[in-house]
C-alpha cells in the first residue's frame, strides 16, 4: 500500500482507506504537504491575479502623471501641474505636490481591498487594507517613504511610465508567493486534520474500534483527500470562502465509511 493508491482509494473506492493506518507516519506528512499544495494553488493564482490588475492599474495611472522629479530629496513638478486622485479597482491614487493632504487622507481612502498610493509634498506613501497580511506580520499598513532620505532621487515621470510598461513578474518572484502561501496553508490544514482526528477518535472509542489517535489521524489525512480537492476548485471560482468546515465535516463522513470493516472489542462486562 502506498499514497499513491490510497490517493486513487479516496476518490473511487472510500471504504479501504483503513488501511492507511499501516502508512509510516513520514508518509502521511507529505502526503500533508501534497494536499496543502492543491490548496495553495488558487490563493497563488488569485495573488497573481491581484498583482496584475495592480500593473495594469499602475499603468492606466501613470498615463495620467503630469512631468515631475524627484531630485535632492524634493518633489520637482513641471508649470501648471495640478494635484488629483485617480481611482481603479485595485488603487486609489493620490498626487499632491501641494501639500493639502497627508498619509492619513490616504489611509482614509484605502477601502475594501483597494491599496492606497500618494505621492505627496514631502514624502512617498503606501496604505494596504487593514486586513492585510502586511497588518498581522508588520503590525502596521502604513509606510512612508521621506523623499529627504534621498532613496528616490533621480525618480520621473518618464522613467516611472516606462518601468511599469515593462514590468513583468518574475520567475523567482512567483516561487516565493507560492512558498509564502503554501506555509500557512499546510498550518491550517495540520489544524484541521487534528481536528478530524479528534472527532474520528471519539467516534471510534464509541464504535470500540481498535484505532489509536494515530490511526484516526491517519486515516483522516487520506479522507481529507475530495474536500481539499472540492475546496481548492471553489477557491478557483470564489476568493471569499471558508474552507475549513467543510474539509471537517466531509472527511469525518468518509471516515464513517473507511471505518465501517473495523474489528470491534468486546463490550465490557458490567
Amino acid at each position: 500500500m502506498n499514497s499513491f493508491t490510497l490517493f486513487k482509494h479516496s476518490l473511487f473506492q472510500v471504504t479501504d482507506l483503513h488501511q492507511a493506518k499501516k502508512m509510516p507516519f513520514w508518509k502521511v506528512i507529505l502526503y500533508v504537504v501534497f494536499l496543502s499544495t492543491i490548496l495553495a494553488l488558487p490563493i497563488t493564482k488569485q495573488i497573481f491575479s491581484i498583482m496584475q490588475d495592480i500593473r495594469s492599474d499602475g499603468q492606466e495611472i501613470a498615463a495620467k502623471l503630469p512631468d515631475f522629479n524627484i531630485t535632492d530629496g524634493k518633489l520637482e513638478t513641471g508649470d501648471g501641474a495640478k494635484g488629483f486622485i485617480y481611482q481603479t479597482n485595485s488603487i486609489i491614487f493620490t498626487f499632491d505636490p501641494d501639500g493639502k493632504r497627508s498619509l492619513s487622507d490616504i489611509a482614509a481612502d484605502s477601502v475594501g481591498t483597494a491599496v492606497g498610493l500618494g505621492f505627496l509634498k514631502d514624502e512617498f506613501v503606501v496604505a494596504l487594507p487593514s486586513s492585510s497580511a502586511a497588518n498581522t506580520l508588520l503590525g502596521t499598513n502604513h509606510f512612508e517613504i521621506p523623499y529627504s532620505k534621498g532613496t528616490l532621487d533621480g525618480l520621473n515621470s518618464n522613467n516611472l511610465k516606462k518601468a511599469l510598461d515593462e514590468a513583468s513578474i518574475p520567475f523567482w518572484i512567483k516561487l516565493v508567493v507560492f512558498i509564502f502561501t503554501l506555509y500557512p496553508t499546510f498550518i491550517n490544514l495540520i489544524i484541521n486534520l487534528l481536528m478530524i482526528a479528534i472527532g474520528a477518535t471519539l467516534y471510534s472509542k464509541i464504535r470500540l474500534y481498535k484505532l489509536r489517535f494515530l490511526d484516526c489521524l491517519k486515516i483522516s489525512t487520506y479522507c481529507a483527500t475530495l474536500p481539499v480537492i472540492v475546496s481548492s476548485i471553489l477557491h478557483f471560482t470564489t476568493r471569499s470562502f471558508d474552507d475549513s468546515f467543510l474539509i471537517v465535516f466531509i472527511s469525518l463522513l468518509l471516515f464513517f465509511l473507511a471505518t465501517r470493516t473495523e474489528i470491534r472489542q468486546e463490550p465490557p462486562l458490567i
